[in-house]
């Protein structure tokens, strides 16, 4: 076999003695590496310039031109180019010197051929072992999901499922090279298949008890109330609307740095949309409730979040109230729906630090959800889950909440809750539904008179009170979309169902939607 074709990485090893090295590169050679060389500095950066190598050995001292001066050039021409400094000097300042000059990793003289070989792999074959190693993993994970799906899990066992693949979904975006990504994504849909079964299941039941899963009723009770009895702590409480658990393990991973984090999951209501949801959280009630007491929400007939929405701060303090929770100044409540509205907070966080409590809800994920259905650039900038979780990422990296947060991060008497009140799926199958013209025209549920859909892909609701749903009339039910599934009527069916198609929509079940995060970050000081 051709020794080009088999190796497994070219090496520049550059040493003034470089003869004392023979051994070392001997063993390289019989380990499969090509490896050449060069005795200065000089002759390095020729051989950089006019050959293509994956790792360098670099000798801090040699005549002539030094290591890191040689270092340095060798940056200008390869600045992806790994390279290993190898010194006698151990002092500090040297090492700060190389590092600032991006070095990739440096061993110490005398070498032992262990070391040169770890270094070796670590820079040449890490990707392959690491990925090596993540087929394993993912494959009996794989199994032991499976054979869980056979089981009477419980709410809290779906959680770590959902979890499971959630992190299995982020690693796989590391190693696209193993083709194991369509194996995941035909898994989460045979999750999700069974998860609708579940949730149709235990549902209704989950109203009822006491015992039940963490819903939206019982965030402001369980997670925020506990932190308001500090009287010695402003405690902000931020909703990030339509925020998926995906997204918001990449948000976290960025936060770790300036919070411990404390993460929990909770179930969202049905449907799992905003004007549900997110009044439940804010009111601690079900939308039942929330009707007879405030029946001019419901009295359009279409469901606007910005109107359906607009009593959030009203139904928190009378929450509080109810629990005898007293605040003094009173709560501040502000819904961010622009960049520019973000930044003018951001800019004034601190001031609300003096207030016991701050509530922000913040929109732009629910906008970017529904910005994607509608634009053809964002659905090229995100085609799939790993990009829209990206793009995600991209915006929180360079928004006013993420500049809110670290500059909270420094206040010593600052509590942060933070959640999210219904999460999104990428919705890939139609089906066929059928109501009358005052029918709701949400893509995931629908209430209305006379509506039918394939029960396979639907819960029915037939008497809204079983599900705590405002009634509306006497004679309004409700279908809730299972899996992916979004509603398509029947008229221009195949219009609407390719341009729904692959679009992110909420308010059905799937765990994407239902299973959310609660976190509480406290500043590392």
């Amino acid at each position: 076999m051709n020794v080009l074709t088999a190796t497994k990485g070219k090496i520049l090893w550059v040493d003034d003695e470089i003869e004392l090295l023979r051994s070392h590169i001997m063993l390289l050679s019989e380990k499969g590496y090509t490896v050449e060389t060069a005795t200065n500095g000089e002759d390095a950066i020729g051989l950089v310039k006019s050959k293509s190598f994956d790792l360098v050995f670099l000798d801090e001292m040699m005549a002539g031109m030094g290591g890191l001066m040689t270092l340095s050039r060798i940056k200008d021409i390869r600045p992806d180019l790994p390279v290993v400094m190898i010194t006698k000097n151990e002092d500090e300042g040297l090492m700060e010197e190389a590092i600032g000059v991006k070095i990739s990793d440096y061993l110490t003289k005398p070498v032992n051929p262990s070391q040169v070989l770890l270094a070796v792999k670590k820079f040449l074959e890490r990707k392959k072992i690491a990925g090596a190693q993540v087929s394993r993993d993912y494959i009996k994970e794989f199994n032991e999901i499976s054979l869980a799906l056979q089981n009477n899990l419980t709410s809290a066992d779906w959680a770590a499922i959902y979890l499971k693949l959630v992190d299995w979904s982020i690693e796989m975006d590391q190693h696209p090279e193993l083709g194991l990504k369509q194996t995941l994504s035909d898994q989460t849909k045979e999750c999700n298949v069974e998860f609708s079964k579940f949730v149709e299941r235990n549902y209704r039941h989950w109203l009822e008890q006491e015992k039940r899963p963490t819903l939206s009723v019982d965030i402001v009770e369980r997670y925020l109330i506990p932190e308001l009895r500090d009287t010695s702590k402003s405690v902000f409480f931020f909703v990030v609307d339509c925020l998926r658990l995906d997204q918001w393990m990449a948000m976290e991973t960025v936060l770790r740095e300036y919070f411990d984090v404390t993460r929990d999951h909770y179930y969202s209501i049905l449907p799992t949309a905003t004007p549900y949801s997110r009044n439940s959280i804010f009111s601690g009630a079900w939308p039942a409730e929330i009707e007879v007491r405030f029946p001019e929400i419901w009295e359009q007939w279409e469901d606007d979040d910005n109107s359906r929405n607009r009593y959030e701060h009203q139904f928190l303090d009378n929450l509080l109230e109810r629990r005898k929770i007293q605040l003094k100044p009173d709560s501040k409540y502000i819904k961010i729906l622009d960049a520019e509205f973000g930044r003018s907070i951001d800019q004034n966080i601190l001031s609300y630090a003096k207030n016991r409590l701050t509530a922000v809800v913040v929109n732009f994920v629910d906008m970017l959800a529904h910005g994607r259905s509608d634009s053809q650039l964002l659905k090229e900038i995100a085609p799939d889950e790993a990009a829209y979780r990206s793009l995600t990422t991209s915006w929180f990296m360079h928004s006013s909440l993420f500049s809110m947060l670290r500059t909270l991060s420094r206040q010593k008497h600052v509590s942060i809750v933070l959640t999210t009140d219904h999460g999104s799926i990428r919705s890939l199958r139609g089906t066929k539904v059928i109501g009358d013209r005052e029918a709701s025209t949400n893509l995931r549920y629908k209430y209305g008179r006379n509506l039918k859909a394939d029960e396979r892909h639907a819960i029915f609701v037939k008497n809204p009170s079983d599900y705590r749903l405002p009634k509306r009339s006497v004679t309004i039910n409700y279908l809730i979309a299972k899996e992916d599934y979004y509603f398509v009527y029947p008229t221009d069916y195949h219009k609407y169902l390719n341009q729904y198609r692959d679009s992110f929509q909420h308010g059905g079940i799937s765990m994407e939607e239902m299973i959310l995060p609660v976190v509480k970050l406290k500043p590392k000081q």
